[in-house]
């Protein structure tokens, strides 16, 4: 079975390569959270495979040659769990800006699937690749 490292590293190299493979990666009831996300507007959390998928789907239109590089995939005493600290770039179509974003992920998996994922980002760095305002700077 799959360690939370192992399929971190997976989870990397097919996220946005191989959906079909990335999606057997994922459990049903996968919960991915993104503490950070609302201050752009994005949801906090994503609850199951659905939800999960139609969130990537649409991140995927909005990026073009999104890739992941200086992945650092930290294994934990307990297998289940991993940390991964990575870089990711790409351009965001509507905006045609680069993308340029550094991530720490923490992983759970379940079974030899992905079933907790916990996201950190920079939402300014993102905010400004995407044309978007932080909201918690947004003046009424």
């Amino acid at each position: 079975m799959l360690t939370a490292a192992d399929l971190m590293r997976k989870h990397f190299d097919t996220l946005f390569q191989d959906q079909t493979t990335w999606q057997s990666l994922i459990a049903d009831d996968l919960i991915w959270e993104l503490p950070y996300a609302p201050s752009i507007g994005h949801p906090p959390r994503l609850v199951g495979r659905e939800q999960v998928v139609g969130f990537v789907s649409e991140f995927l239109k909005a990026t073009k040659d999104f890739r992941f590089y200086e992945v650092n995939i930290n294994a934990m005493a307990d297998e289940s769990k991993a940390v991964a600290e990575v870089r990711a770039s790409a351009r965001i179509v509507p905006t045609g800006r680069d993308y340029d974003q550094r991530y720490v992920v923490f992983m759970e998996a379940h079974d030899g699937k992905i079933s907790h994922l916990r996201e950190y980002f920079n939402p300014a760095t993102a905010a400004l690749a995407l044309g978007l305002p932080i909201l918690e700077l947004a003046t009424p």
